[in-house]
């Protein structure tokens, strides 16, 4: 396990870094009694999602779906009550 002040942990951020996500336990402590304040971890990947890739079974959209709301509808959505 590394510890490093917060004085340390900004002069050496980017070793720190390093070693956290080589698996280290890395700690930044605060004050002179050096209590644990935070802890650095590496974090998992985000997979990356594609918007408009679900398929709905049986959905086939119509050109109607560009076509204007009705009045009543287009008040609702504009929080407009009825």
């Amino acid at each position: 396990m590394v510890k490093a002040t917060i004085f340390e942990a900004k002069t050496n951020l980017s070793a720190l870094i390093k070693k956290a996500q080589q698996g280290e336990t890395v700690v930044i402590t605060s004050g002179r009694k050096r209590i644990p304040v935070i802890q650095l971890q590496p974090m998992q990947p985000v997979a990356k999602r594609r918007l408009g890739t679900m398929e709905i079974p049986g959905f086939v959209p119509t050109d109607a779906i560009f076509d204007p709301l009705p009045e009543d509808e287009l008040r609702l959505w504009n929080g407009e009550a009825e």
